[in-house]
């Protein structure tokens, strides 16, 4: 079964740091590009960031660049997404993404949920003084 599980999510002051995993199981994260989006409270999901499958290449929404930084270790099976400066706005649930890829690339539409065909559950971020 093919399964992505975040964590790292936690509750931090403004200006704080976090680091998020997304660790995958009965598959190999190798081929695949992994998205990050978040959802916060009474909003629409957005994406957040894209990793391509040998992490080459990177996308980000215009809003999170800078202190928003994706990468993976396929060795480890686990795409890891580095938030610096954190703020209330950035609170919600953070969910990985992944969807097989014939090309080193995330795509177009590396934003929209509908890339993409296996999820995780979701972590809570939290950012609040």
């Amino acid at each position: 079964q093919l399964q992505l599980a975040e964590s790292g999510g936690e509750s931090v002051h403004p200006g704080g740091s976090l680091r998020l995993s997304c660790a995958a199981s009965g598959f190999t994260l190798d081929y695949y590009s992994v998205g990050w989006f978040r959802q916060a409270p009474g909003k629409e999901r957005e994406g957040v960031s894209c990793i391509s499958f040998t992490g080459s290449m990177t996308n980000y929404a215009d809003s999170l660049k800078g202190r928003f930084t994706v990468s993976r270790n396929n060795a480890k099976n686990t795409v890891y997404l580095q938030m610096d400066n954190l703020q209330p706005e950035d609170t919600g649930i953070y969910y990985c993404a992944a969807v097989p890829s014939d090309y080193d690339s995330c795509g177009a539409l590396w934003s929209w949920g509908n890339s993409y065909n296996v999820w995780g559950q979701g972590t809570q971020v939290t950012v609040s003084s």
